[in-house]
């Protein structure tokens, strides 16, 4: 079953999966694709044809802009922001009319690899690429890609640690860390090979 809060708007074009919930106040527009089980929260906009996969939480208040892929699994926390656009600008330059608000050659992408985790109130640039099962501390601004399995930091967020599947830290990135070694996490046992801070699965 599908369910739609009665004062959330859903434009023509979109398509919802099975068990998908859209709270209160959102508002999704024309040709957006969102997955099976997903949770939609308040007062969230959704652009036109962004595509989010299957069991995908979006907390309250988050803005998804247009040319965002986001796969299954993705957590988004409250008050995340997208942009699409390096060089924004009101206005043409002669100051007489405004710039479409459709997609062109300046609106540029970004993919959330399933897994990722976006904390509250992250601004997420673009042209970019947050990694798989990768970790966004709250508050935080991204302007470059996140690899595969990083907790990243700050404004400009950068790489502090590697963080399991499971969502705990396991590693602290070091200066003394060697070229390649092993980990495991504590809380799950899954266990990581790191190489020149490449985290993979074992």
């Amino acid at each position: 079953m599908i369910r739609i809060h009665p004062t959330a708007i859903i434009e023509d074009n979109v398509k919802l999966g099975e068990g998908t919930s859209v709270w209160d106040n959102v508002h999704i527009r024309h040709g957006a694709e969102i997955g099976e089980e997903c949770i939609v929260g308040e007062k969230t906009y959704i652009a036109y044809d962004v595509k989010i996969g299957s069991r995908v939480k979006i907390n309250a208040m988050v803005y998804i802009c247009a040319a965002v892929t986001i796969e299954d699994g993705v957590m988004i926390s409250a008050s995340t922001t997208f942009t699409n656009d390096r060089f924004p600008r009101a206005t043409m330059p002669d100051l007489k009319s405004l710039r479409p608000s459709e997609p062109d050659e300046h609106t540029l992408p970004t993919l959330v690899r399933e897994g990722a985790t976006i904390g509250a109130g992250c601004t997420i640039g673009n042209d970019l690429e947050i990694g798989r099962w990768a970790m966004v501390g709250m508050g935080s601004i991204v302007t470059k890609s996140v690899p595969d399995f990083h907790l990243v930091l700050g404004a400009p967020a950068r790489s502090v640690g590697a963080v399991c599947k499971c969502g705990q830290l396991f590693h602290k990135f070091s200066a003394e860390d060697a070229e390649r070694f092993e980990a495991e996490c504590p809380a799950c046992g899954l266990e990581y090979g790191i190489e020149n801070s490449v985290v993979a699965e074992k």
